[in-house]
C-alpha cells in the first residue's frame, strides 16, 4: 500500500496515485494463431479475393477495387488492414502527391498463400 503524507497548511493537495499492474501484452496488433487466421480468411470471400489479387501482382488499392466487382473501398480497406495486422501483407506508403500505397506479400504471406492454394486444390479434388 502506498502511503501519502498529509499536506501542510496552505500547500497544494498531494495527488493520489493509483497502483495498477503493468500491461504485459498490447490490446491491439495481437496476431491470432495460424489456425485462427485460416478460419477467418477462408470464411471471408473478400479476404481470399484480395489475397489472390496481391499474389497475382495487383498491389494498389485502386486497381484492386476496379478488379473486383461489388467490393467497396471501405470493405477493401478493412480487409487490407486485417491482412497487414496478420503479417500476411506489408503496406508501403510513398511520399508523393497524390500519395501512393502498395501492398506486398511478406515471406510469411507467401507461405500462407501456398497453404490457402493447397486448401483450394483439396476442395476441388473433393468435388470430383
Amino acid at each position: 500500500m502506498l502511503m501519502i503524507a498529509k499536506p501542510k497548511k496552505n500547500s497544494a493537495p498531494v495527488p493520489k496515485i493509483a497502483a495498477t499492474a503493468p500491461r504485459t501484452t498490447p490490446r491491439m496488433n495481437v496476431r491470432p494463431s495460424v489456425k485462427g487466421m485460416v478460419e477467418n480468411i477462408i470464411g471471408c470471400k473478400w479476404s481470399l479475393t484480395v489475397l489472390s489479387l496481391v499474389q497475382q501482382g495487383v498491389c494498389r488499392p485502386g486497381a484492386m477495387e476496379h478488379a473486383i466487382e461489388g467490393l467497396s473501398a471501405k470493405v477493401l480497406n478493412e480487409r487490407l488492414r486485417k491482412l497487414v495486422r496478420y503479417g500476411i501483407l506489408t503496406k508501403t506508403t510513398f511520399a508523393e502527391v497524390p500519395p501512393r500505397v502498395e501492398y506486398r506479400l511478406t515471406p510469411f504471406g507467401r507461405r500462407f498463400g501456398k497453404l490457402i492454394e493447397q486448401i483450394e486444390v483439396l476442395e476441388n479434388e473433393a468435388r470430383h
